[in-house]
């Protein structure tokens, strides 16, 4: 039974399988090449670079998260064609036997080797392929295994394209008019941002991730702290999920109420313990390939929810009103947070980046997926605070009228919503706990679902303590998603480039830094203050 537990999770946490003679055989294979190709350039394959202080040898620290690769080419839907999430019982599951040393203590970013091993694939390419089989694995794909355009296409706006809309009516409602101009801003800014984070991943082979860039600029400190925010961020996304599904949940049944032991849980209260016990079992799942396709469909749920808007201004009794202020200042930092929430989406570009078949049109992924997404909010932005004014709810789906059937399909489209997500959000959270249990014997799936349980309650505590959405999606955009997309590209791009930064880019990244700490700053005091009034 402990062999078969590891086999469906060892792969979660399986970053490289080698067995020992392959290991022999590949050190042999370097040798070979060193000697052979010394005076050769394979600068097109895979560029040799001197050791620096963020490359970490096999005797260094662990470089966690290991799991990271893996958990976001989950969370981002990148699932190459060749890997079959249905033939298994766990996700991602490896093809090779498991390597009885714990893959925590393998480095991401290793030495001088992992930048070379590739290189000669025209030399021998028997040789190499006898190797290659037993150590790709999920989290290393084979470059004919990578995404098309359109799938990173589809890839990048799925993940830009998320809750974010349906506040975006009330931030405008906040702000005003004029604070439209800060949506505009923010996107082209982040837009700016993500092509500094593909220049980061091309100043070094082996950068891949969003934590390798961070332990290329500041070692193993900035691997370590990005890692740890973009948890908050997922932790913080489970958050909202589970306020905006038991949001909509009271709405649809506002009259529901309980007493349970003596308390009284009013209709919000009672709704989120239902949810929470309807998302429980899907983070229990080992296989989580079918929740992985269905919230890959969250463009899908999106559409269908911004057309009911549009029904029921269109077609049904609310219709469209002129109305609003051009510029409210004192509300204006909920509106700069709740604007940044909708482009946080930079913990993951680095992953579509690394799983293009065509890396060089990355950019242009980038350029179709923001406007897509900017155009879309910038819409539902207009259209739902024209139908609702100042009585513009944080979630737009709370002001439709309850007794029309778009409402309900809009309602109960959100419901379902976070069902999906939420177990392939909170999963990347749970992998990189678990690379923390000291042995082996304490990675069995009773634990893991130990962990799953405990990090799906603990969303509960603070969904029922702060049951605000418009606030703590401001909250998170003004703290995480200014320091994710906004402060740490630059300053990532600033370390990496500093022999080569013109006057140009160097004043741009400054003032991006000074533009999201100063937001993050007055954003988050509004929000803290907000939600303790």
């Amino acid at each position: 039974m402990g062999m078969r537990l590891d086999e469906e999770f060892g792969a979660d946490r399986v970053l490289q399988i080698e067995t020992d003679d392959e290991e022999n055989e590949a050190d042999d294979y370097k040798i070979e090449e060193d000697d052979d190709d010394s005076g050769s350039d394979f600068t097109l394959h895979s560029p040799v670079h001197e050791p620096s202080h963020s490359q970490i040898g096999p005797h260094d620290s662990p470089t966690w998260p290991q799991s990271y690769r893996q958990s976001m080419d989950m969370f981002t839907g990148v699932t190459p064609p060749s890997l079959s999430f249905l033939r298994g019982s766990s996700f991602l599951r490896s093809q090779t036997t498991p390597t009885p040393q714990p893959s925590i203590c393998k480095p991401l970013i290793s030495s001088l080797r992992s930048d070379k091993e590739e290189v000669p694939t025209l030399t021998h390419p028997t040789r190499l392929s006898v190797v290659s089989s037993a150590r790709y694995s999920a989290l290393e794909l084979p470059p004919s295994q990578q995404c098309s355009y359109t799938q990173s296409v589809l890839n990048a706006i799925n993940a830009l394209c998320g809750i974010g809309i349906l506040s975006t009516p009330y931030a405008l409602k906040e702000g005003g008019w004029c604070s439209l101009f800060l949506l505009l801003l923010f996107g082209i800014i982040t837009f700016y941002t993500g092509i500094l984070l593909k220049k980061c991943l091309d100043s070094s082979p082996g950068i891949e991730t969003y934590p390798d860039i961070g332990q290329a600029a500041f070692g193993m400190l900035g691997r370590i702290f990005i890692a740890v925010m973009f948890f908050f961020l997922l932790q913080s996304s489970c958050i909202e999920y589970l306020i905006m599904m038991s949001d909509n949940l009271g709405a649809i049944f506002p009259s529901a109420r309980m007493v349970f032991a003596g308390i009284h849980l009013d209709s919000y209260q009672m709704c989120a313990i239902i949810s929470t016990l309807v998302i429980l079992p899907t983070v229990w799942l080992r296989n989580l390939s079918l929740l992985s396709y269905i919230s890959a469909g969250g463009v899908i749920a999106l559409i269908v929810v911004v057309l009911c808007l549009l029904w029921v201004g269109a077609i049904n009794e609310v219709g469209f009103h002129s109305g609003g202020t051009a510029l409210n200042i004192a509300k204006l930092p909920v509106t700069i947070g709740l604007y940044s929430f909708c482009y946080g989406s930079h913990s993951v570009f680095p992953n579509i980046y690394s799983s293009m078949k065509e890396p060089s049109r990355f950019p242009s992924v980038l350029l179709i997926s923001f406007s897509i997404a900017f155009f879309s909010y910038l819409g539902v932005a207009v259209c739902g605070f024209l139908m609702f004014g100042e009585n513009t709810s944080p979630q737009f789906t709370l002001n439709l009228p309850a007794k029309l059937i778009t409402s309900k399909v809009a309602a109960w489209t959100v419901v379902l919503t976070p069902v999906t997500k939420y177990a392939i959000t909170i999963t990347p959270v749970a992998f990189g706990i678990e690379e923390f249990l000291p042995s082996r014997q304490l990675r069995t799936y009773g634990v893991s679902i130990l962990i799953r349980t405990i990090l799906v309650f603990s969303t509960l505590v603070i969904s029922l303590t702060v049951p605000y959405f418009g606030s703590v999606m401001s909250l998170i955009g003004s703290s995480l998603v200014m320091l994710v997309s906004l402060i740490l590209p630059c300053a990532c791009y600033i370390k990496l480039s500093k022999d080569r930064i013109t006057r140009f880019q160097l004043a741009a990244c400054t003032s991006i830094i000074v533009v999201g700490v100063v937001s993050a700053v007055i954003g988050t005091y509004s929000a803290v203050t907000s939600m303790a009034n």
